[in-house]
């Protein structure tokens, strides 16, 4: 993350994305496959020993399928870059969140804990009941502690604050999902 100034002098945080180039690699149509998308490839390896036989014709280290309406204008080997993005866009990131391992209940669902008096020694972070006499088996989608993060986030209406079209760099007003280096998806 870093931050912008504007004629005011008022900061703006904003999140600076290398969006592309991306190069779509295949084009799916509704009377072949059944729905119309486009297969986008980024980053291009280089490196000949990196390149595997099923790879061949399609050497990027990102291949990721977006679903379109219609792909008419879409050809195979078109360039995608931050030229269709305009400063003050809206737009969506789609991303994985920051992975947390295991966690409690306390953070994981937010649980307020027990109180410390009353003969509560080392209970402080307790769950408390997970059941009930009959059924006798906890229900499912009780909330336990387990793994939290690393799931799909998708963050609705962000606004472009600048675009860099020089080297490929969106600058993007907020917060967004993931770890530096995380793969996003960023539809407009």
């Amino acid at each position: 993350m870093s931050q912008i100034f504007d004629e005011k002098g008022k900061i703006t945080p904003v999140t600076l994305v290398a969006a592309g180039p991306c190069v779509i690699l295949q084009k799916m149509t509704k009377e072949k496959e059944g729905y119309d998308s486009l297969q986008v490839g980024f980053i291009k390896l280089v490196k000949k020993n990196k390149i595997k036989k099923p790879m061949k014709g399609k050497e990027y280290r990102h291949i990721n399928e977006v679903r379109i309406d219609a792909a008419d204008e879409a050809k195979v080997g078109d360039e995608l870059n931050v030229s269709i993005f305009k400063e003050g866009d809206k737009v969506n990131v789609i991303g994985i969140s920051k992975g947390k391992g295991f966690q409690g209940g306390v953070k994981r669902h937010g649980f307020h804990g027990r109180n410390t008096s009353h003969g509560a020694k080392h209970e402080e972070r307790q769950i408390g009941s997970v059941g009930q006499r009959f059924p006798q088996h906890v229900i499912k989608g009780r909330r336990m502690p387990g793994r939290m993060g690393y799931e799909r986030v998708t963050v609705k209406n962000l606004v472009i604050a600048k675009v860099d079209a020089e080297n490929n760099i969106l600058a993007i007003k907020g917060a967004i999902p993931g770890y530096r280096g995380t793969l996003l998806q960023i539809k407009g």
